[in-house]
């Protein structure tokens, strides 16, 4: 069994990390205290192909698969959650695009997203009323000859506000259930379409997560992403893609929170000796370390299994989701007992992870719902 990277995954593992470490690093503390969506650097991670990791290369991508696009997310999230996300969700639509589109809507959209021509990507389908339960979602659309109206509003999208084109998820009125959901491609200036308020976030503050409106949103037949009545299958099948870039997210996370917190235990001394000698220090980070490595084990087996594209990767994406996103919170919470009152206060990055890494356990589906979609894989439902 070979857990080893290819040459064309350590590649991108690499720029990732040489390209966070430059130009991520320095600021990520300013964006987070000042709020600061960071356009210029997301426009750079698109030249670098960052934001078309798993896109075919006729369409600006990277074509390098998503374990190049986990362990490159991985790099990302360790100099900052909030720009990671961004990377993650804006590759998410993409792929969507790309797996679904027609080929007018993937000449169209794909070149835009992967040059960073468009800022990001955004993905609509979470409602004031609709979290978890996706098929009960209120934004309807009707047939108008030629064009469609959609008339609904969204919550907590990320990147809604810088978006070029949000994927949006929204339901026939006269079907009931999943199969009345239809996905449709909505450009930032359609009229009738506007983002209403931005979130104010514990965490990931420098990633832009807002509410979105549409009033008589009168878009074109030929907007409809997919066929009619496959929206809900299109929003499965992208939250498995996304599950996996969450999952990347929180090792990213983790992994800085043990660094930070074995080198604070190293340089920090009481009672004449560093924190470090201490056994109690010396088992958090073990099991900091231990947890951390079944984690990448776990989305790096998802991420192999969505490459190789056989059968669904569905209980498996779930799986590393959970798991990299509960011991990458409990990492945080270590990193910052370690660091003692100090861990406390901004002037140590783990306040900043303590914070972003919580939101892991919430976005792209609680640990809760990963939970009974793992269950239901196994009992057969």
């Amino acid at each position: 069994m070979d857990f080893a990277l290819n040459d064309i995954q350590v590649a991108v593992r690499d720029t990732a990390q040489d390209f966070s470490r430059r130009h991520i690093r320095p600021e990520a503390a300013r964006w987070d205290r000042e709020k600061i969506f960071p356009a210029p650097v997301l426009k750079q991670m698109a030249e670098l192909g960052l934001m078309g990791v798993n896109i075919p290369s006729q369409y600006g991508g990277s074509e390098a698969g998503i374990v190049s696009f986990s362990v490159a997310l991985t790099e990302i999230a360790r100099e900052c959650a909030g720009v990671a996300v961004t990377m993650s969700v804006t590759n998410m639509v993409a792929e969507t695009i790309a797996d679904f589109g027609t080929e007018e809507q993937k000449e169209k959209y794909l070149p835009l997203i992967t040059s960073g021509d468009y800022p990001a990507g955004s993905f609509a389908l979470t409602e004031p009323g609709v979290g978890s339960d996706a098929t009960s979602l209120k934004t309807t659309y009707i047939k108008d000859g030629d064009d469609l109206i959609i008339n609904g509003s969204k919550q907590f999208i990320t990147s809604g506000a810088y978006s070029g084109v949000t994927i949006v998820m929204a339901r026939n009125p006269e079907i009931k259930g999943g199969k009345g959901i239809s996905a449709f491609l909505v450009e930032k200036d359609t009229p009738g379409f506007s983002v209403d308020r931005e979130e104010e976030k514990m965490g990931i503050k420098c990633s832009n997560t807002v509410s979105l409106s549409l009033e008589d949103c009168r878009i074109n037949k030929k907007q409809l992403l997919g066929k009619e009545g496959q929206g809900f299958k299109i929003a499965m099948t992208a939250l498995d893609g996304g599950r996996i870039g969450v999952a990347s997210q929180a090792i990213g996370l983790h992994q800085a929170a043990l660094e930070a917190a074995a080198r604070y235990a190293n340089e920090r001394v009481q009672f004449g000796k560093p924190l470090s000698a201490n056994q109690a220090i010396q088992w958090m980070v073990a099991d900091m370390a231990t947890q951390l490595e079944a984690a990448r084990l776990l989305t790096l087996r998802a991420a192999y299994l969505k490459d190789k594209g056989e059968g669904s990767c569905t209980c498996q994406a779930s799986m590393a989701k959970l798991f990299a996103s509960e011991v990458a919170n409990q990492a945080c919470i270590k990193a910052v007992q370690i660091h003692g009152g100090y861990g406390f206060t901004g002037d140590f990055p783990v306040e900043k992870y303590f914070r972003d890494a919580k939101t892991t356990t919430i976005y792209e589906g609680t640990s809760e719902i990963q939970r009974l979609v793992i269950a239901r894989n196994i009992i057969g439902l």
